[in-house]
């Protein structure tokens, strides 16, 4: 038996967890090893009880690991162990690291940046406003956005980014077999044909409870360089998720809220203990910019490769002809976004748009009065 099948068939064992699996790792000196000691060995490991060696010695006769593997091969999962190359490195730094993932769509290569973005689920007009904003700006920037797909903000992030035609990851609490909620199974749908992946640490056919939920948000933040908590009230799941971050060395940010709001007394109650105000995505980019494998210039998203003009070599992006037309037109000076709507003839919204997307690349500046600048 390999590691990686062992892995799996542990995975579905109830009960035992990736601490535990650990701990019986370092005892018997392998993951394999595991599956072919006796209930009386195995008891002999702290935290190990009668019930639990019982369980795991008796594999071989009550689990079905193979049919477990067929039903995710028929549904287009792949599994990835702690024992594969495709494991994301920056969640094998995680102390209780899944031992395993589902994976349905195409999960990120280590040199993706990767940000959390969470919230409450009774999301307000300015959470659902600021959700989309950092989202949409995430994409510009070339980040990949992880939530949970729940209701309330994470469902605005995953729709947001898949509209802006980004990558986003959604963990669920619940086996793939089994989407909740399933209101959102068109949703999970468009994150994987977008370029995305839906993935749990759960069996194909485990049912969401509410210890699996916390346990969701853990990879959230595993994966995650940083999380930015858009509102939460005092209770919210959210700052479970901020919690965990916390523990595992990840930047948290908080998106500032009205004082009477009781959905922004989460996110207040976290910048007062550190966490970063965030307003924009460059309070966010900020806090990178220092790490040597970051760089403003690659991380953001190559849109086309298309006629370029001479300031593509000069910030060494590639641009597509609507933003070197923007930046022909202000090179004879700031301009107004109704003037470049007049001279360019795009539609107002594809012009914010791009607009946008021009200040993410630090090409242009933002004036009072919508007016627009060559950035200096």
């Amino acid at each position: 038996m390999t590691d990686r099948e062992a892995y799996i068939i542990l995975n579905i064992i109830s009960g035992i967890g990736p601490a535990r699996v650990k701990s019986l790792c370092e005892h018997f000196g392998s993951v394999s090893g595991i599956l072919q000691a006796s209930p009386g060995e195995l008891k002999s490991v702290q935290g190990i009880g009668i019930t639990l060696a019982e369980a795991i010695s008796s594999w071989k006769t009550d689990l079905d690991h193979e049919s477990e593997m067929q039903l995710a091969e028929r549904a287009g999962v792949q599994i990835i162990t702690l024992a594969d190359d495709e494991y994301p490195s920056i969640l094998k730094e995680v102390h209780d690291a899944p031992l395993c993932l589902y994976v349905r769509g195409q999960m990120p290569s280590d040199n993706d940046f990767m940000l959390g973005v969470v919230g409450s689920r009774r999301i307000t007009n300015y959470g659902r406003s600021m959700s989309e904003h950092l989202s949409r700006a995430a994409v510009y920037a070339g980040w990949t956005v992880v939530s949970g797909l729940a209701y309330g903000t994470d469902a605005v992030a995953h729709r947001t980014v898949v509209d802006a035609g980004g990558r986003t990851i959604a963990v669920l609490g619940g086996g793939l077999a089994r989407i909740f909620p399933q209101d959102h199974i068109p949703l999970a749908k468009s994150i994987i044909d977008g370029g995305g992946a839906v993935i749990s640490e759960f069996p194909m056919e485990f049912a969401p409870n509410r210890r699996s939920f916390p346990m969701r948000n853990r990879i959230i933040s595993g994966l995650s360089k940083g999380v930015v908590v858009i509102e939460a009230g005092t209770t919210s799941g959210a700052l479970i998720t901020a919690k965990f971050a916390l523990d595992q060395g990840r930047l948290i940010f908080a998106v500032p809220g009205q004082a009477d709001n009781p959905q922004a007394r989460g996110c207040n109650s976290l910048i007062k203990q550190g966490a970063k105000l965030t307003e924009t995505f460059d309070d966010i980019m900020e806090e990178f910019e220092f790490l040597p494998e970051f760089s403003r210039q690659k991380n953001y998203k190559v849109v086309a490769d298309q006629a370029v003009t001479d300031e593509v070599e000069e910030h060494g992006l590639k641009l597509t002809e609507d933003e070197g037309r923007i930046i022909g037109l202000l090179k004879n000076g700031d301009a107004s976004a109704d003037s470049l709507v007049a001279e360019t003839g795009m539609g107002a919204g594809k012009l914010l748009s791009l607009l946008m997307k021009m200040e993410m690349k630090k090409l242009i500046s933002q004036l009072p009065g919508k007016r627009f600048s060559l950035r200096k």
